[in-house]
């Protein structure tokens, strides 16, 4: 099955909404064997849209649209599919009830607009809305599927998960391909390949594909097999040999986050967790609590971006920072430990840096950060050089800080 996707929204277009929605479709698609064409985002402009659909190449077998269902002027979609399937709307009942419950249950008034927004076009499928007040709409054209689903994503996601794809899977018979991905931190796509290259080869070997998936402070290492879960020992195995070459850098597969894995960790020994932050002012924090539970765990932060603060909440010596600056291993060291002392934690992580893009010297330049991290024996002090731009440094050091912690507490 060849699919295009369209995104439609002058939002996405001008970058206001960054089009989560088609990455999520392509991957969902491509889990049951669907190959993604071609992707496109167009203007909330009728000419767009019906221009978008007579130039869907002849491959193509399906066309999931994105946005445009909403109650307001701007959401022009279902006018214009209408036009181009040559049919009219009318209300549909079942939908104009779904949208009654809905506003009742939250107890608030229901306008016209959305009461018009279950007029929808006579000759399509009604794909039902458990999540919202835009349905769904499944045409057939010249052995073609156009399917349209609104642009809210866990809205769109409800859709394609309860009904679409099990009625594409039943349609197509389509086989689903087995993907699995190990995530890793701390080292570049090119250096660990270099660390890899044998491993690869084994891969290879065993007929499955590998992807390398870059960003900012983490590749990923995808697995796949056209075979489906017949290969799914062979790719387990193949990961528990990548653990074992390069320990320090996996540190889960699939949706684990760092802070997932080191949550479970900290769960499993009873242990708590603190921070002293400068250089990522809360972005530590922030990721630790993202895992649901974490309050079983952390306990909380320090927030000394200024010397003055270090000093008071984290009993940094003054004479220490005078002597070696707030950048700078020995603060650090003195950040983890008064905050594992003040915190009354069983860890502590700190962070002291130059963000950037100011601020740096000739011997402290801009991208320098120390992480220091206060355990029950000892306190572990890393040294890292990022780049010049602040928001990419922040992210790196959270990342690392927190890969840095998981690797103490492996070791």
């Amino acid at each position: 099955m060849n699919v295009e996707i369209i995104s439609i929204g002058d939002e996405l277009l001008i970058g206001q909404t960054v089009n989560t929605n088609t990455s999520w479709i392509g991957m969902e698609l491509s889990n049951i064997g669907a190959r993604i064409l071609k992707t496109t985002t167009i203007s909330d402009q009728k000419k767009e849209i019906i221009d978008s659909l007579i130039e869907i190449d002849n491959k193509t077998d399906c066309v999931i649209i994105t946005g445009g269902l909403g109650p307001t002027k701007d959401d022009i979609t279902k006018h214009t599919l209408c036009e181009y399937f040559e049919t009219s709307l009318e209300i549909h009942e079942p939908t104009l009830d779904k949208i009654k419950t809905f506003f009742a249950q939250r107890k608030r008034p229901m306008l016209e607009t959305n009461h018009l927004q279950a007029a929808l076009p006579k000759t399509c499928d009604i794909l039902e809305n458990n999540y919202g007040t835009a349905a769904g709409m499944w045409f057939e054209k010249d052995q073609v599927i156009y399917i349209s689903l609104p642009g809210v994503p866990y809205e769109m996601k409800g859709i394609m998960t309860e009904q679409v794809i099990p009625r594409l899977q039943s349609k197509f018979a389509l086989k689903s391909m087995y993907f699995k991905t190990a995530m890793t931190q701390g080292i570049g796509e090119s250096f660990l390949a270099e660390l890899i290259k044998d491993w690869e080869d084994t891969v290879y070997s065993n007929g499955l594909s590998l992807a390398y998936l870059p960003s900012p402070g983490i590749v990923k290492l995808r697995l796949s097999s056209q075979k489906g879960r017949k290969d799914e020992k062979k790719i387990d195995a193949l990961f528990k040999q990548l653990e074992t070459i390069v320990p320090q850098y996996v540190y889960g597969y699939n949706s684990d986050t760092l802070s997932s894995v080191i949550g479970t960790i900290l769960k499993e020994r009873q242990l708590s967790i603190g921070t002293v932050e400068s250089c990522t002012a809360g972005k530590l924090a922030s990721e630790i609590t993202k895992t649901s539970g974490s309050s079983a765990y952390y306990m909380g932060s320090l927030l000394t971006y200024s010397n003055e603060l270090k000093e008071e909440l984290a009993d940094v010596p003054k004479a220490l920072i005078q002597e070696n600056g707030s950048v700078s291993e020995e603060v650090a060291r003195a950040m983890a430990e008064g905050g594992k002392s003040r915190l009354d934690v069983d860890l502590c992580i700190s962070t002291t840096g130059i963000a950037g893009p100011t601020g740096g010297s000739e011997n402290k330049p801009v991208g320098l950060v120390w992480v220091a991290i206060a355990t029950p024996g000892t306190t572990i002090t890393r040294k890292f050089h990022f780049s010049q731009h602040r928001e990419r440094n922040i992210h790196m050091t959270v990342l690392c800080a927190l890969n840095l912690l998981r690797n103490s507490l492996s070791s």
